[in-house]
């Protein structure tokens, strides 16, 4: 219905042109109860579990290839001397942080374009394929030296999908889920992934003490990775059973009616990767510098700590693997709590809780595992996966919320990878680097103590996201009344952002004294200021005409 003339309204922040004695602006219209999305709960199941299996199967690579380094080395580089051997296949596994960014930059692009689903099916069969393909791969006693050429060649196809894989999975479970349980139901994904590493370790660990040293290096190593394909078969049947994410699909819908008035507009975020960056550069400076701070010590658990066990604390490398799982397991159950802890203190606190244990505890954690005895090194490394638990899960509710719907994917892609790149696979490196040079077994606790200290400063410019809708989407709840009660109050929940929804443009009047009315869309004035704005009323009429409901501009006192 249209607003009474004389309604009073706040100071408009959209677009509007001066004609006569009043001025027309455009609004978004009012929400109603079928633009809310309310979750199908057997859907949202569906896409947790497809999400959480791509994860899973991402760090359980991470896991066999990291254990099986020692292994593999003379199998690839018979001829070559045991510390060349370990800095290759160190470099090997480097090399997949390296093309980490590019696919997710690929994928992140394309995510947005053809849809999450789509991408997250393309990226789970390359990387299951490669996986699997390791397990084939001759040795040096067969091709020569093309068997190392190979490896870094499937290594590098392995991290160019993996780059696309967080991001996509994060972004779409972000999407299905209802506002208020995102951070419970997306901490599902970090559980599967360190589960993974977990279940990749202790398939390794098993071979090893089963096998022996010498069937391992024959035939053994490559089991776990044979291993990959019925799971990559299972976990890409999960995925082809999703559907594209209710949200991503509300703004397909909406981009052809939006396109024109992006033109009109100069919208430059959605034409290109440059002017998104250009758009955005600010909160993805900040998404970086939170997930380097946060995968310092999660790959400082994971990646680093049995290095450190066997080199620096004199375990054996089998026992140096056996100390992390448990650890790793009871830390993987615990993390939905956080998830779900975070959905009802907010993100932000959430994110630093996870900084500041990090601060308090890294040194009594050294400590303790510097004591030597199986108890103290499994309580110092609870200690180091403590912030953890708070830290990587709360991320996968909070970056996708810090993006638009139209560039997520492509944002998170370029954050989540570039961080993981640059500070979280090279944890391992610097920590060692450190310790080599200065002496000191405590650098690894200083240098995870310093980079949470600046992930807790850049938090602060985090935009906090619990309980609100994403950017750029309709909200999304559990229950039909609950749809009812945002569209009741809609005008005064701050948390609910009526412009940044693909919500259809209304003309309103408004007067010199403030006053105004809403105007019919078929108003000549109001025609001749959206063709010069180049606001498309058509489809704002085309949607009156669809649903047999005319739309009532927000910012009216006295609408409904």
């Amino acid at each position: 219905m249209n607003a009474e003339p004389g309604q009073k309204v706040a100071e408009p922040n959209t677009h509007g042109v001066a004609s006569g004695r009043t001025h027309i602006t455009f609004r978004k219209r009012r929400l109603r109860v079928g633009d809310v999305n309310v979750v199908d709960k057997s859907m949202l199941r569906r896409a947790v579990g497809g999400a959480v299996v791509g994860n899973t199967m991402e760090w359980y690579d991470v896991g066999i290839f990291g254990y099986l380094i020692t292994t593999m080395g003379p199998v690839f580089l018979p001829e070559a001397d045991k510390v060349v051997q370990t800095l290759f296949l160190l470099g090997t596994f480097a090399a997949t942080f390296v093309a980490r960014p590019i696919g997710g930059i690929f994928f992140g692009w394309l995510g947005d374009r053809v849809g999450r689903q789509k991408v997250l099916v393309a990226t789970l069969i390359v990387m299951s394929v490669a996986t699997f393909s390791l397990g084939l791969l001759p040795g040096y006693s067969t091709i020569g030296v093309w068997a190392a050429v190979l490896l870094v060649a499937i290594k590098l196809l392995q991290g160019f999908s993996t780059g696309g894989e967080y991001a996509g999975a994060t972004t779409f479970v972000s999407e299905y889920a209802a506002d208020k349980r995102r951070g419970y139901f997306t901490s599902f994904l970090d559980m599967g992934s360190y589960l993974g590493f977990a279940a990749g370790a202790a398939l390794v660990s098993v071979l090893q003490l089963t096998l022996g040293h010498a069937a391992m290096g024959e035939y053994g190593w490559r089991i776990p990775f044979l291993v990959a394909g019925p799971l990559g078969a299972i976990a890409i049947y999960f995925r082809l059973r999703i559907e594209e994410s209710p949200t991503f699909q509300a703004a397909l819908d909406a981009q052809e009616r939006l396109a024109n008035e992006r033109i009109a507009k100069d919208e430059t975020a959605a034409q290109g990767p440059i002017a998104i960056l250009r758009a955005n550069w600010k909160p993805i400076l900040v998404a970086i510098i939170v997930v380097a701070a946060a995968n310092t010590v999660g790959y400082a658990l994971t990646s680093y700590m049995p290095t450190y066990l066997t080199e620096s604390k004199g375990y054996d490398e089998v026992h140096g693997t056996l100390l992390t799982i448990p650890v790793l397991v009871a830390m993987s159950l615990c993390i939905p709590f956080a998830g779900r802890l975070s959905d009802r203190i907010g993100r932000r606190p959430a994110l630093w809780i996870g900084a500041v244990s990090t601060v308090v505890l890294a040194m009594p954690a050294f400590l303790l595992v510097g004591i030597g005895t199986v108890p103290a090194t499994l309580a110092g490394l609870a200690m180091v996966a403590f912030p953890v638990a708070f830290y990587v899960p709360i991320l996968a509710s909070t970056l996708p919320a810090q993006f638009s719907t139209g560039c997520r994917f492509f944002s998170m892609g370029i954050a989540y990878n570039l961080a993981v790149a640059i500070f979280g696979g090279t944890t391992p490196l610097i920590i060692d680097a450190l310790i080599q040079s200065t002496g000191n077994d405590m650098m690894p606790a200083y240098y995870l103590m310093g980079t949470s200290l600046v992930g807790a400063v850049a938090v602060l410019f985090l935009r906090e996201s619990a309980g609100r809708h994403l950017p750029g989407s309709m909200p999304s709840v559990d229950t039909l009344d609950e749809a009812r009660a945002i569209v009741a109050h809609q005008e005064d929940d701050l948390r609910i952002d009526l412009e940044s929804m693909p919500l259809t443009n209304v003309p309103v009047a408004v007067r010199r004294d403030g006053a105004a009315a809403q105007l019919p869309l078929d108003d000549p004035n109001a025609l001749e200021a959206a063709q010069r704005e180049g606001v498309d009323l058509e489809a704002t009429l085309l949607e009156a005409q669809s649903c047999e409901e005319q739309p009532v501009a927000s910012g009216l006192s006295g609408a409904a």
